[in-house]
């Protein structure tokens, strides 16, 4: 349910600033239950994607002009890059929900895609109630995955309370993403897609598609074009018109996507991850990376765990 923003709470965070956030690199995730007059509010936005799935109460949400509720049973997904804020909502008792910062797989974009409500949120709100107990079990997975110090097996079983984790090594950071891919693709597959946004060309969207499938290939205006039968000059045209930015700045933010996911999985290179993201100046793709997620590759990698845990981590 939209909601009006005099409605909204006001800013939370010393002098306006906002409540921080996890840096781009790291899997961050954690269990509130939080009372009335709870409010984080970040007008710079975060580095990372936020992913919110409420329990019980009920929580609001806003992301640049796009608003939104969340009750039981609705995952709401937060892009990167935009200010965004959310807060208890104001006549409820209490909002008890998951929550999880990362980098989103580049493959969540297509599943989220139907979803999309506008400014980079992501709306699921009629999952089936049959698979709510699966989603619960695998945010706790998740939880247990990203606090696994070696091998030794989680336990899901016991109440997370209001820990926070955090997913430092490699192999718990990709469990820790595979068990929010699951949720992903439980809640979005069962889910009732929202209508589509009005007036989106299915030859752009499939153009998208085109784009989705394989960032990293030679796509130019013209290849694009010719993928949906339109002339490049009109393809472009339309595309600018319906999403608001050219052919070639989709098709960078997607092969940013894909670095973002190679750097965090993988031990290639800087120049090697930029040339498989479809790079072809590792100068420029340095470059662009910073402007993006605010931090340059090699750092990105690394992270910014100490830099992070000196701030108010439990806002969320």
């Amino acid at each position: 349910m939209p909601v009006r923003a005099d409605a909204l709470p006001g800013t939370a965070g010393p002098e306006g600033r906002g409540a921080p956030a996890p840096p781009p690199g790291l899997v961050v995730t954690g269990h509130f239950d939080q009372p009335s007059g709870y409010t984080v509010n970040r007008p710079r936005g975060a580095t990372s994607w936020l992913f919110t799935w409420t329990l019980s109460g009920c929580g609001l949400l806003w992301q640049g002009g796009s608003k939104t509720s969340a009750g039981a049973g609705h995952l709401v997904v937060l892009a990167p890059g935009v200010p965004h804020g959310y807060a208890t909502r104001p006549g409820d008792r209490h909002w008890r929900f998951w929550w999880a910062h990362c980098q989103a797989r580049p493959a969540w974009g297509a599943w989220l895609r139907p979803y999309d409500t506008g400014d980079g949120m992501y709306v699921v709100t009629s999952v089936p109630a049959g698979v709510h107990d699966r989603v619960e079990t695998a945010f706790r997975r998740m939880h247990a995955d990203a606090r696994r110090p070696g091998a030794e097996a989680p336990s899901d079983a016991a109440p997370p309370g209001r820990q926070i984790a955090v997913a430092h090594g490699g192999t718990a950071r990709e469990l820790a993403l595979c068990a929010l891919e699951e949720v992903v693709l439980l809640t979005t597959a069962g889910a009732r897609p929202a209508a589509p946004r009005p007036g989106l060309d299915a030859r752009i969207r499939r153009s998208l598609e085109l784009i989705d499938a394989d960032p990293g290939a030679p796509h130019t205006v013209r290849s694009l074009a010719e993928g949906v039968a339109l002339s490049p000059s009109r393809f472009a045209h339309l595309f600018s018109a319906q999403l608001g930015q050219s052919p070639m700045r989709a098709l960078r933010e997607a092969r940013l996507r894909r670095a973002a996911r190679l750097l965090e999985g993988t031990d290639l290179s800087v120049e090697r991850v930029a040339a498989a993201s479809g790079f072809a100046s590792p100068y420029h793709f340095n470059r662009v990376f910073r402007e993006r997620f605010g931090t340059p590759p090699g750092a990105y990698r690394i992270g910014g765990a100490l830099q992070w845990f000196t701030g108010d981590v439990e806002n969320g």
